[in-house]
């Protein structure tokens, strides 16, 4: 059975919110693109992180283990991307929802 988080995180991809978080002690404003497990089994997600606290600069790619994620939050707001990838994503591996093939194309 999927995670609180996992659910959350789900929720935020098919309705384009924003999620607000504390990952590894961090605050972190993010837009969830593509969500499911890791090689390892772990669940994770593939999220633009444009605001809140990093170890590098802002804004950027995230991968985020959800069982190190806490005090989430959805809300509406002005949706984030990154721009053109030039490598094939790493974070995850097994794909439960992707933002561009599984929500936006059924528009």
């Amino acid at each position: 059975m999927p995670s609180r988080a996992y659910m959350l995180f789900r929720k935020a991809i098919l309705t384009e919110q924003q999620v607000v978080c504390i990952y590894d002690g961090r605050p972190r404003e993010l837009c969830p693109h593509i969500i499911g497990h890791s090689k390892s089994g772990e669940e994770v997600v593939l999220a633009w992180q444009f605001a809140g606290e990093s170890s590098g600069k802002l804004p950027q790619w995230r991968c985020l283990r959800l069982a190190n994620v806490s005090d989430i939050s959805l809300r509406k707001g002005r949706w984030h991307e990154g721009g053109s990838h030039r490598t094939e994503q790493r974070c995850v591996s097994a794909i439960d929802l992707d933002i561009n093939i599984d929500v936006r194309k059924r528009r």
